[in-house]
């Protein structure tokens, strides 16, 4: 892998850009600072056959959220990104832009502070996790919008 220092997008070999997906599956948009972490959970969700985009902190995760609205069909964040927009932050501009946005959350943060800061409608994942809990969660809420977009035709 390698990274463009020019742009905020992580620029894979096959030359995946975030408006595409190699997969073929929903694209997800995933900001994560911590590099284990963000590779593992990469690595579980393409082999799940999801489209993914990385974003290393808030700040590349609402250029890439504006500059591409409505292509993404989920969200998954991290609370703590370092300097700059923190999860909430990216979640808040994330709905703004497509109001029924699968999120969810992965961190060490309090339950506390999701219900008071969270997004309605959305999921937290507590570090440490499995990535599979990750690929499960973002499945079913996935699940849930394509039914309630049926419902609403």
């Amino acid at each position: 892998d390698t990274v463009d220092a020019a742009s905020p997008l992580k620029i894979r070999p096959e030359g995946e850009t975030f408006m595409d997906s190699d997969q073929g599956g929903p694209l997800l948009l995933y900001v994560e600072d911590e590099l284990i972490t963000r590779d593992t959970v990469e690595e579980a969700l393409r082999e799940a056959g999801f489209g993914v985009v990385v974003a290393g902190n808030g700040p590349q995760g609402l250029d890439l959220l504006t500059a591409g609205p409505g292509i993404f069909r989920g969200l998954i964040t991290d609370i703590n990104l370092g300097d700059g927009a923190d999860g909430w932050e990216v979640a808040r501009h994330a709905r703004e832009l497509n109001s029924g946005l699968p999120v969810i959350y992965v961190s060490a943060v309090s339950e506390e502070e999701w219900t008071s800061k969270g997004v309605p409608n959305s999921l937290m994942i507590s570090k440490p996790f499995a990535p599979a809990q990750v690929v499960v969660a973002m499945s079913s809420l996935l699940v849930g919008t394509d039914n309630t977009s049926k419902e609403v035709r």
